[in-house]
């Protein structure tokens, strides 16, 4: 039964192993979309990418140029760079970024929320909310409250309701989490 097997080396075969072009493709558009991404974020958001000069210079060209031809050259060039390098820690910071983004809207929501409860509902709901945070400062609660609904029935400007707005917006801050997200304050404010 010990039979021997002979290997004749004259008839092995070796064959290039050349890249598949459709995962090529696939990796090229993940960079692509990757860099339309990168150029919709504002300036301050770009810096914690620490991106290379000349990737970081393109995508602030990009980020002001309409969509048409010389947009999409660029974007490819972009693309092309950093598929010269490793995106994994641009990747990381690009999702730190975004659950920022979507923790700032979730909090605002809440915030407002409060806030228009407050407004509408008086001192039951105020009441309420200290329950729910009894650390809250009541007095300074009490007295815009009352100025925003003074404000809301006189027609005035809200800008104690926008104060009110800011005093929710401490109290709801989750403690140890840096105040990174004042742009977004402001644009919310204004609406």
């Amino acid at each position: 039964m010990n039979e021997e097997y002979e290997y004749d080396d004259e008839e092995i075969e070796y064959y290039a192993i050349r890249p598949n072009k459709t995962q090529i493709k696939k990796d090229m558009a993940a960079l692509f979309a990757l860099s339309e991404e990168m150029s919709e974020l504002p300036a301050g958001q770009l810096k914690i990418l620490e991106l290379p000069e000349i990737i970081n210079k393109a995508v602030v060209e990009v980020s002001g140029m309409p969509h048409k031809g010389a947009r999409k050259r660029l974007l490819k060039f972009i693309a092309g760079q950093l598929n010269k390098m490793d995106i994994e820690p641009i990747l990381e910071k690009l999702s730190r970024i975004k659950n920022k983004s979507a923790h700032a809207v979730r909090e605002h929501h809440i915030v407002e929320r409060w806030r228009d409860r407050l407004i509408s509902e008086g001192n039951d709901a105020l009441t309420a909310l200290l329950d729910e945070q009894p650390h809250a400062d009541r007095q300074l609660l009490r007295q815009l409250l009352r100025n925003a609904q003074k404000e809301a029935e006189a027609g005035k400007p809200p800008k104690s309701s926008r104060l009110l707005y800011r005093q929710l917006k401490e109290l709801f801050k989750v403690e140890g989490e840096p105040d990174d997200d004042t742009e977004f304050e402001d644009e919310q404010e204004d609406d």
